[in-house]
């Protein structure tokens, strides 16, 4: 029984052997598979490094100077703007630059965006509605306020040209897009009455009735029975 047992343990076993085989063969495998494609692999890799390295520089050297040369760039376009002298806004002054120039020149900054919206703004109220609209539509804002601005100048602007079917979708794009007691009910009205002006009554309607149940408390939500009565409705 001793004998067998000693024989037992010195049989090798034969599992881990085949293990440690297997891993030694796979690691040769690998070494064979680099050697014969290290230009390839290598060259993967630098393009890596050179990518990632390029985006942390130019964040680091181009981007973050830009924003700010583009802030200094902006600051007196900003003051004729908030005075309401929207052509030297635009256009500047001769000495100082305007909008349009901080947007040629930075329009890829957060700045130059910024002054997308603020030139569009100037041109409606110049009464350049076209050019508004442009500059608008260039526009995107993370800030979901902002951005239903935007979409609710543009309708204006489309109204303004008697493009009543743009002007409606993009007041009812301004009143979805941010679900608030400010832009929503205040451009959702302005929908319902350019539909009213397209004579789709019904829609104009449905478009009250949402006003009504969603944003009761709001200058508009509180005027909605008057405008459902006037269009046949009858008040709850």
């Amino acid at each position: 029984m001793a004998a067998e047992t000693k024989h037992k343990a010195a049989t090798p076993d034969t599992t881990t052997a085949k293990q440690d085989f297997d891993l030694q063969e796979s690691m040769h495998k690998a070494e064979d598979f680099y050697y014969k494609n290290k230009n390839v692999i290598n060259i993967a890799i630098v393009a890596v490094i050179v990518i990632v390295g390029g985006f942390f520089a130019y964040n680091r050297f181009i981007k973050a100077p830009n924003e700010k040369k583009a802030q200094e760039m902006v600051f007196h376009a900003q003051q004729y703007f908030a005075a309401d002298s929207f052509k030297l806004a635009l256009n500047g002054d001769g000495n100082n630059y305007g909008y349009l120039q901080v947007i040629d020149k930075y329009g890829g900054t957060k700045v130059g965006n910024l002054a997308k919206y603020s030139a569009g703004v100037c041109y409606v109220r110049l009464g350049e509605f076209q050019k508004g609209i442009d500059l608008l539509q260039s526009f995107s804002a993370n800030d979901k306020l902002v951005q239903a601005y935007a979409y609710g100048l543009t309708g204006d602007a489309y109204m303004e040209l008697n493009k009543t079917e743009d002007g409606i979708d993009y007041y009812k794009k301004a009143g979805h897009y941010s679900d608030n007691e400010l832009t929503a009910p205040l451009y959702l009205f302005r929908a319902g009455l350019a539909l009213q002006k397209a004579g789709k009554t019904q829609d104009a309607i449905a478009i009250y009735k949402e006003i009504k149940e969603k944003y009761p408390q709001t200058n508009e939500g509180r005027e909605m029975d008057k405008y459902l009565a006037k269009l046949g409705e009858v008040k709850e």
